[in-house]
Protein backbone atom coordinates (compact mmCIF):
# COMPACT_ATOMS: atom_id res chain seq x y z
CA UNK A 1 0.00 0.00 0.00
CA UNK A 2 1.33 3.16 -0.82
CA UNK A 3 2.18 5.38 2.31
CA UNK A 4 0.94 8.63 2.89
CA UNK A 5 4.60 10.81 3.34
CA UNK A 6 4.30 14.07 5.17
CA UNK A 7 6.59 16.25 2.09
CA UNK A 8 6.23 19.90 3.23
CA UNK A 9 8.64 21.18 0.45
CA UNK A 10 7.04 18.63 -2.25
CA UNK A 11 6.29 21.17 -5.08
CA UNK A 12 4.13 18.37 -7.23
CA UNK A 13 0.69 19.32 -8.20
CA UNK A 14 -2.68 17.99 -6.87
CA UNK A 15 -4.18 15.42 -9.37
CA UNK A 16 -7.85 15.73 -10.42
CA UNK A 17 -9.23 12.63 -11.56
CA UNK A 18 -12.34 13.87 -13.36
CA UNK A 19 -15.45 11.26 -12.76
CA UNK A 20 -13.95 8.33 -10.80
CA UNK A 21 -14.87 5.09 -12.47
CA UNK A 22 -15.81 6.85 -15.63
CA UNK A 23 -12.39 7.26 -16.88
CA UNK A 24 -13.22 5.68 -19.92
CA UNK A 25 -16.26 7.72 -20.73
CA UNK A 26 -14.88 10.96 -20.54
CA UNK A 27 -14.89 11.45 -23.79
CA UNK A 28 -18.65 11.16 -23.95
CA UNK A 29 -19.03 12.92 -20.72
CA UNK A 30 -17.66 15.67 -22.27
CA UNK A 31 -19.93 15.80 -24.82
CA UNK A 32 -23.18 17.15 -22.84
CA UNK A 33 -20.61 19.09 -20.64
CA UNK A 34 -19.35 21.21 -23.10
CA UNK A 35 -22.80 21.84 -24.67
CA UNK A 36 -24.72 22.41 -21.36
CA UNK A 37 -21.65 25.29 -20.92
CA UNK A 38 -21.79 26.92 -24.56
CA UNK A 39 -25.55 27.14 -24.11
CA UNK A 40 -25.03 29.04 -20.74
CA UNK A 41 -22.50 31.28 -22.10
CA UNK A 42 -24.78 32.31 -24.66
CA UNK A 43 -27.58 32.43 -23.04
CA UNK A 44 -26.22 34.62 -20.13
CA UNK A 45 -24.02 36.78 -22.57
CA UNK A 46 -27.55 37.46 -24.45
CA UNK A 47 -29.10 38.53 -21.56
CA UNK A 48 -26.71 40.89 -20.84
CA UNK A 49 -26.19 41.88 -24.05
CA UNK A 50 -29.91 43.07 -24.44
CA UNK A 51 -30.66 44.12 -20.85
CA UNK A 52 -28.02 46.79 -21.69
CA UNK A 53 -28.87 47.90 -24.81
CA UNK A 54 -32.36 48.17 -24.45
CA UNK A 55 -33.37 51.09 -21.93
CA UNK A 56 -36.46 49.98 -21.31
CA UNK A 57 -35.28 46.97 -19.52
CA UNK A 58 -33.00 49.19 -16.79
CA UNK A 59 -35.42 47.90 -14.02
CA UNK A 60 -34.65 46.68 -10.60
CA UNK A 61 -35.50 43.47 -11.57
CA UNK A 62 -33.31 43.02 -14.84
CA UNK A 63 -30.37 44.90 -12.72
CA UNK A 64 -30.74 41.50 -10.71
CA UNK A 65 -30.81 39.00 -13.76
CA UNK A 66 -27.43 40.70 -14.99
CA UNK A 67 -26.70 39.55 -11.38
CA UNK A 68 -27.79 36.54 -11.22
CA UNK A 69 -26.12 36.10 -15.06
CA UNK A 70 -22.82 37.47 -13.78
CA UNK A 71 -22.69 34.83 -10.82
CA UNK A 72 -23.85 31.59 -13.61
CA UNK A 73 -21.09 32.64 -15.73
CA UNK A 74 -18.28 33.17 -13.04
CA UNK A 75 -19.30 29.64 -11.69
CA UNK A 76 -19.13 27.67 -14.77
CA UNK A 77 -15.87 29.66 -16.13
CA UNK A 78 -14.60 28.68 -12.58
CA UNK A 79 -14.46 24.89 -13.50
CA UNK A 80 -15.73 23.68 -17.14
CA UNK A 81 -12.53 24.75 -18.94
CA UNK A 82 -9.92 22.71 -16.89
CA UNK A 83 -12.68 19.83 -16.61
CA UNK A 84 -12.30 19.66 -20.28
CA UNK A 85 -8.75 19.90 -19.97
CA UNK A 86 -9.34 16.50 -18.41
CA UNK A 87 -12.19 14.88 -20.23
CA UNK A 88 -10.23 15.47 -23.52
CA UNK A 89 -6.36 16.06 -22.86
CA UNK A 90 -5.98 14.32 -19.75
CA UNK A 91 -4.14 17.62 -18.24
CA UNK A 92 -5.13 16.17 -14.75
CA UNK A 93 -2.61 18.53 -12.66
CA UNK A 94 -3.17 21.44 -10.92
CA UNK A 95 -0.64 23.62 -8.74
CA UNK A 96 -1.84 24.11 -5.18
CA UNK A 97 -1.91 27.97 -5.81
CA UNK A 98 -4.15 27.43 -8.91
CA UNK A 99 -6.10 24.79 -6.76
CA UNK A 100 -7.17 26.85 -3.96
CA UNK A 101 -7.64 29.67 -6.44
CA UNK A 102 -10.21 28.02 -8.40
CA UNK A 103 -11.75 26.85 -4.65
CA UNK A 104 -11.97 30.84 -4.14
CA UNK A 105 -13.45 31.74 -7.07
CA UNK A 106 -16.00 28.69 -6.99
CA UNK A 107 -17.07 29.21 -3.57
CA UNK A 108 -17.17 33.17 -3.76
CA UNK A 109 -19.42 32.86 -6.74
CA UNK A 110 -21.75 30.41 -5.27
CA UNK A 111 -22.15 32.60 -1.62
CA UNK A 112 -22.91 35.80 -3.92
CA UNK A 113 -25.72 33.57 -5.95
CA UNK A 114 -26.94 32.92 -3.03
CA UNK A 115 -27.21 37.04 -1.82
CA UNK A 116 -28.70 37.69 -5.63
CA UNK A 117 -31.43 35.38 -4.92
CA UNK A 118 -32.08 36.44 -1.82
CA UNK A 119 -32.54 40.14 -2.98
CA UNK A 120 -34.55 38.88 -5.69
CA UNK A 121 -37.21 37.61 -3.21
CA UNK A 122 -36.87 40.47 -1.13
CA UNK A 123 -38.01 42.50 -4.77
CA UNK A 124 -40.61 40.49 -5.37
CA UNK A 125 -41.81 40.83 -1.87
CA UNK A 126 -41.69 44.50 -2.39
CA UNK A 127 -43.64 44.55 -5.89
CA UNK A 128 -46.67 42.40 -4.51
CA UNK A 129 -46.64 43.17 -0.90
CA UNK A 130 -46.15 47.34 -1.24
CA UNK A 131 -46.22 47.83 -4.75
CA UNK A 132 -47.07 51.82 -4.45
CA UNK A 133 -43.52 52.34 -2.51
CA UNK A 134 -41.77 49.61 -5.03
CA UNK A 135 -40.28 52.07 -7.02
CA UNK A 136 -38.85 54.48 -3.96
CA UNK A 137 -37.81 51.64 -1.86
CA UNK A 138 -35.51 49.58 -4.59
CA UNK A 139 -33.71 52.31 -6.61
CA UNK A 140 -31.18 50.68 -9.00
CA UNK A 141 -28.73 52.41 -7.05
CA UNK A 142 -30.04 50.82 -4.02
CA UNK A 143 -29.99 47.16 -5.94
CA UNK A 144 -26.49 47.77 -7.11
CA UNK A 145 -25.62 48.58 -3.48
CA UNK A 146 -26.82 45.41 -2.05
CA UNK A 147 -25.12 43.29 -5.20
CA UNK A 148 -21.88 45.19 -3.60
CA UNK A 149 -22.48 43.88 -0.10
CA UNK A 150 -23.32 40.48 -1.56
CA UNK A 151 -20.18 40.12 -2.89
CA UNK A 152 -17.86 41.75 0.25
CA UNK A 153 -19.72 38.94 2.10
CA UNK A 154 -18.97 36.52 -0.13
CA UNK A 155 -14.84 37.88 -0.46
CA UNK A 156 -14.87 38.16 3.44
CA UNK A 157 -16.82 34.64 4.37
CA UNK A 158 -14.71 32.57 1.50
CA UNK A 159 -10.89 33.87 1.92
CA UNK A 160 -10.46 32.65 4.84
CA UNK A 161 -11.03 28.89 3.24
CA UNK A 162 -7.99 29.21 1.20
CA UNK A 163 -5.89 31.04 3.27
CA UNK A 164 -6.33 28.46 6.52
CA UNK A 165 -5.65 25.46 3.68
CA UNK A 166 -2.73 27.31 2.29
CA UNK A 167 -0.87 26.63 5.83
CA UNK A 168 -1.61 23.37 5.87
CA UNK A 169 0.75 20.39 5.12
CA UNK A 170 0.01 18.41 2.04
CA UNK A 171 0.20 14.16 1.69
CA UNK A 172 2.55 12.91 -1.24
CA UNK A 173 -0.62 11.34 -2.86
CA UNK A 174 -2.19 14.53 -3.56
CA UNK A 175 -5.22 12.47 -6.42
CA UNK A 176 -8.56 14.35 -5.75
CA UNK A 177 -11.29 12.40 -6.91
CA UNK A 178 -13.04 15.21 -8.58
CA UNK A 179 -13.36 17.62 -11.54
CA UNK A 180 -12.54 20.75 -9.57
CA UNK A 181 -11.02 22.04 -6.04
CA UNK A 182 -13.82 21.59 -3.64
CA UNK A 183 -13.02 23.08 -0.28
CA UNK A 184 -13.26 19.79 1.51
CA UNK A 185 -11.90 17.39 -1.07
CA UNK A 186 -8.85 19.61 -0.84
CA UNK A 187 -8.94 19.65 2.62
CA UNK A 188 -8.92 15.57 2.77
CA UNK A 189 -5.38 15.92 0.71
CA UNK A 190 -3.80 17.68 4.16
CA UNK A 191 -1.73 15.57 6.46
CA UNK A 192 -1.99 17.96 9.10
CA UNK A 193 -4.68 19.00 11.65
CA UNK A 194 -8.20 20.07 9.55
CA UNK A 195 -10.58 20.82 12.33
CA UNK A 196 -10.20 24.36 12.13
CA UNK A 197 -10.74 24.42 8.12
CA UNK A 198 -13.57 21.73 8.38
CA UNK A 199 -15.42 23.45 11.26
CA UNK A 200 -14.98 26.93 9.59
CA UNK A 201 -16.50 25.33 6.22
CA UNK A 202 -19.46 23.97 8.34
CA UNK A 203 -20.30 26.91 9.65
CA UNK A 204 -20.21 29.04 7.21
CA UNK A 205 -22.20 26.69 4.92
CA UNK A 206 -24.85 26.93 7.48
CA UNK A 207 -24.34 30.78 8.61
CA UNK A 208 -24.89 31.47 4.29
CA UNK A 209 -27.54 28.92 3.68
CA UNK A 210 -29.57 28.67 6.40
CA UNK A 211 -29.82 32.91 6.66
CA UNK A 212 -30.38 32.88 3.04
CA UNK A 213 -32.85 30.30 3.06
CA UNK A 214 -35.06 31.89 5.94
CA UNK A 215 -34.71 35.39 4.98
CA UNK A 216 -36.25 33.90 1.36
CA UNK A 217 -39.06 31.65 3.61
CA UNK A 218 -39.88 34.38 5.02
CA UNK A 219 -40.12 36.95 2.05
CA UNK A 220 -42.54 33.98 0.53
CA UNK A 221 -44.49 33.81 3.78
CA UNK A 222 -45.12 37.44 3.56
CA UNK A 223 -46.20 36.88 -0.45
CA UNK A 224 -48.17 34.39 0.79
CA UNK A 225 -50.22 35.84 3.27
CA UNK A 226 -50.84 39.03 1.56
CA UNK A 227 -51.97 37.31 -1.81
CA UNK A 228 -54.46 34.86 0.53
CA UNK A 229 -55.95 38.62 1.43
CA UNK A 230 -56.91 39.07 -2.34
CA UNK A 231 -60.39 37.90 -2.90
CA UNK A 232 -59.99 37.30 -6.39
CA UNK A 233 -58.53 33.78 -7.83
CA UNK A 234 -57.44 35.52 -10.94
CA UNK A 235 -55.96 37.47 -9.02
CA UNK A 236 -54.07 34.92 -7.20
CA UNK A 237 -52.53 33.07 -9.77
CA UNK A 238 -51.52 36.57 -11.75
CA UNK A 239 -49.53 37.55 -8.39
CA UNK A 240 -47.93 34.59 -8.02
CA UNK A 241 -46.74 33.62 -11.14
CA UNK A 242 -44.85 36.82 -11.46
CA UNK A 243 -42.86 34.69 -8.89
CA UNK A 244 -42.63 31.37 -10.11
CA UNK A 245 -39.69 32.02 -12.24
CA UNK A 246 -37.72 32.99 -9.37
CA UNK A 247 -38.89 30.02 -7.53
CA UNK A 248 -37.58 27.78 -10.26
CA UNK A 249 -34.02 29.20 -10.10
CA UNK A 250 -33.99 28.70 -6.31
CA UNK A 251 -35.25 25.22 -6.25
CA UNK A 252 -32.49 24.84 -8.95
CA UNK A 253 -29.86 26.59 -6.96
CA UNK A 254 -30.39 25.37 -3.66
CA UNK A 255 -31.50 21.58 -4.00
CA UNK A 256 -28.11 20.06 -6.10
CA UNK A 257 -26.24 22.26 -3.75
CA UNK A 258 -26.87 20.83 -0.68
CA UNK A 259 -26.88 18.10 -1.83
CA UNK A 260 -23.48 18.13 -2.51
CA UNK A 261 -22.46 19.51 0.34
CA UNK A 262 -23.81 17.03 2.47
CA UNK A 263 -22.83 14.06 0.34
CA UNK A 264 -19.59 15.36 0.40
CA UNK A 265 -19.32 15.55 4.27
CA UNK A 266 -21.83 12.69 5.13
CA UNK A 267 -22.22 10.63 2.70
CA UNK A 268 -19.49 7.85 2.61
CA UNK A 269 -21.70 5.58 1.52
CA UNK A 270 -22.63 6.93 -1.62
CA UNK A 271 -20.23 6.22 -4.93
CA UNK A 272 -17.92 9.21 -5.61
CA UNK A 273 -19.19 9.21 -9.48
CA UNK A 274 -22.27 10.07 -7.98
CA UNK A 275 -21.30 12.68 -5.96
CA UNK A 276 -19.16 13.99 -8.33
CA UNK A 277 -21.99 14.17 -11.20
CA UNK A 278 -24.40 16.06 -8.99
CA UNK A 279 -21.27 18.42 -8.55
CA UNK A 280 -21.27 19.08 -11.97
CA UNK A 281 -25.33 19.68 -12.39
CA UNK A 282 -24.82 22.01 -9.52
CA UNK A 283 -22.48 24.10 -11.57
CA UNK A 284 -23.57 23.45 -15.42
CA UNK A 285 -27.56 22.57 -15.56
CA UNK A 286 -28.98 25.98 -13.38
CA UNK A 287 -26.53 28.41 -15.55
CA UNK A 288 -28.09 27.19 -18.27
CA UNK A 289 -31.60 27.06 -17.32
CA UNK A 290 -32.03 30.27 -15.61
CA UNK A 291 -31.70 32.82 -18.69
CA UNK A 292 -34.41 30.13 -20.78
CA UNK A 293 -36.74 30.55 -17.36
CA UNK A 294 -36.75 34.06 -16.90
CA UNK A 295 -36.89 34.46 -21.08
CA UNK A 296 -40.01 31.98 -21.13
CA UNK A 297 -41.61 34.00 -17.98
CA UNK A 298 -40.49 37.56 -18.53
CA UNK A 299 -42.87 38.69 -21.81
CA UNK A 300 -41.00 42.44 -22.37
CA UNK A 301 -37.27 40.45 -21.91
CA UNK A 302 -39.01 37.62 -23.99
CA UNK A 303 -39.94 40.27 -26.66
CA UNK A 304 -36.75 42.29 -26.92
CA UNK A 305 -34.41 38.82 -26.77
CA UNK A 306 -36.29 37.62 -30.17
CA UNK A 307 -35.93 41.62 -31.65
CA UNK A 308 -32.24 40.44 -31.76
CA UNK A 309 -32.48 36.99 -32.36
CA UNK A 310 -35.12 36.87 -35.15
CA UNK A 311 -33.75 40.03 -37.15
CA UNK A 312 -33.67 39.40 -41.16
Amino acid sequence: MEAFNFTPSEPSPFILMGIPGLDAAHIWISIPFSTFYIIGLFGNFMLLFVIGKEQTLHKQMHLLLCMLALTDIGMSTSVVPKALCIFWFNLKGITVGGCLTQMFFIHTVSTMQSAVLVTMAFDRYVAICNPLRYGAILTNARIAKLGLVGLTRAVLFILPMPLLLSRQPFCANRIIPHTYCEHMAVAKMSCGDITVSRTYGLVIAIVVNGSDLTLIALSYGLIIRAVLRISSKKAHLKTLNTCTAHICVMLMSYTPSLFSYLTHRFGQGIASHVHVTFAIFYLLVPPMLNPIIYGAKTKELRDKVGKYTCRR
